[in-house]
């Protein structure tokens, strides 16, 4: 299994083709090891589904084998104190390699359920041409583990998404005489200085602390001695469970009003949040797993970015869909590693959730 992680780092998947010779690579593998595979494409994008098993439950296991960009180094694991290094490692190559041999581990004759094994190639970048393709083809589950890294903690819940695109309206001016004018930038930083005090803002659960509020792009003004009409400005809106999208979209278009700022705004982008619950039966059983396996009690975590999962639990309302994976770090960095203990607790984990 680790070599077979090896190999899959060594294969330049951080481009569209490069996923794709990952995605065959893992294909041919599995093959070898005498398991039917079939390889989908949606638009040049590939993804592989093989499937075993017998009774009227299925689970899911979903990794993917593209990775962000890394330097040429990247590409090349090392292996040092128990960590293996490398592009990928971590996010999720591991997550990847656990998932294939657990599901050569299995025996289709007396395995009391149906485990679907799907690999896709495009989940940095979205997930929508192969992840949520198979969701819409069919291909989901009443429990779905998405192998991202996270330290043999589950993550049984995700925040939502939400975007604001919002457009500051000013008065121009000459650059000498402001008083004349009405600065739209002036009039974004007033409105992002009183965001912060908005109910939906100091809200909190069991899992976290606060929605998140990230102001990644602002636009406004091209020349010095002009006070700037427009103002464009965006926010990426992380919500939690329980929280209502629209409620928030409403009390950020009052916030304009009741600060008396000329503003229109676009809603867009949104992904529900996840909701597993911890008295899911599965997420009972995947607990009694984790402790046997390495005898530490189970720890419960609420994500705050999302994976595939968002597009599995559209099916049963937000529930039945986790993150769980090996554990690791840096990834998307430098240093990515994961460390190869989990990778082999991983893979008995899920062998011992498939036959429970």
């Amino acid at each position: 299994m680790i070599e077979l992680l090896k190999d899959l780092i060594k294969i330049e998947s951080d481009t569209k083709e490069g996923a794709n010779k990952a995605l065959l690579f893992c294909a041919d593998w599995l093959k070898r090891q005498g398991q039917e595979v079939t390889v989908h494409d949606n638009e040049g994008y590939l993804m592989l589904t093989a499937i075993k098993g017998q009774g009227t439950e299925t689970i899911v296991w979903n990794g993917h084998v593209d990775v962000v960009p890394g330097h040429a180094d990247q590409f090349v694991p090392m292996e040092e104190n128990g960590r293996l290094y490398g592009r990928g490692a971590a996010d999720m190559k591991a997550g990847v390699a656990a998932m294939m041999q657990a599901f050569v581990d299995l025996d289709a004759e007396t395995l009391p359920r149906i485990v679907q094994l799907h690999i896709v190639t495009d989940e940095e970048i979205g997930g929508r041409h192969t992840s949520k393709w198979l969701v819409e083809q069919g291909f989901h589950g009443d429990f779905v583990i998405c192998g991202e890294p996270t330290g043999l903690k589950v993550g049984l819940q995700s925040k939502g998404i939400l975007r604001m695109d919002m457009t500051f309206k000013g008065k121009p001016a000459h650059g000498s005489r402001p008083w004349e004018g009405i600065n739209a930038i002036e009039s974004a930083m007033k409105y992002h200085m009183a965001i912060a005090e908005l109910p939906f803002r100091k809200e909190s659960s069991e899992y976290y602390e606060q929605t998140s509020v990230n102001l990644p792009i602002i636009n406004a003004g091209d020349r010095y001695n002009v006070v700037p009409e427009i103002c464009h400005m965006s926010y990426d809106i992380r919500f939690m469970p329980g929280q209502d999208k629209e409620e928030i979209v409403r009390q950020m278009a009052e916030l304009a009003e009741t600060l008396n700022l000329d503003m229109e705004y676009k809603a867009s982008g949104s992904t529900p949040a996840l909701t597993t619950s911890e008295e899911n039966p599965y997420i009972q059983t995947l607990k009694k797993s984790i402790q046997q396996t390495t005898s530490q009690e189970a720890v419960l975590f609420g994500q705050h970015g999302a994976a595939d999962t968002r597009y599995y639990a559209t099916v049963n309302g937000g529930e039945g869909a986790i993150e769980f994976g090996p554990s690791g770090d840096d990834w998307h960095g430098n240093a990515e590693y994961v460390l190869l203990s989990s990778v082999h607790d991983y893979r008995k984990i899920l062998v011992s959730l498939a036959l429970s």
